[in-house]
């Protein structure tokens, strides 16, 4: 269960970084904080697993499917709140 919360947590915090590097990107501004955000969104999942697995090797699963579920959610909610204000 510990696994899981750490992966909705860590899932919740990609997806905030994707979506300040995807903003930032479509507004044509490439900066550095734009690069910083894309590498940490890569690396962060790598290193939250890597973590989980030296030091919670039996919750490793479910901290990828935390990580994942924690995404589609956060991915469905957005969509749901930018379809209703576009009304």
């Amino acid at each position: 269960m510990l696994g899981f919360i750490i992966g909705a947590i860590s899932g919740t915090v990609q997806y905030w970084l994707l979506s300040k590097f995807t903003a930032s990107v479509t507004k044509g501004k490439l900066s550095g904080k734009t690069v910083i955000f894309a590498i940490t969104q890569f690396i962060f999942p790598f290193a939250v697993l890597l973590i989980s697995a030296i030091l919670l090797a039996e919750s490793l699963l479910w901290t990828g499917v935390g990580m994942g579920a924690a995404l589609i959610v956060s991915a469905v909610i957005r969509f749901l709140i930018v379809s209703k204000s576009g009304r």
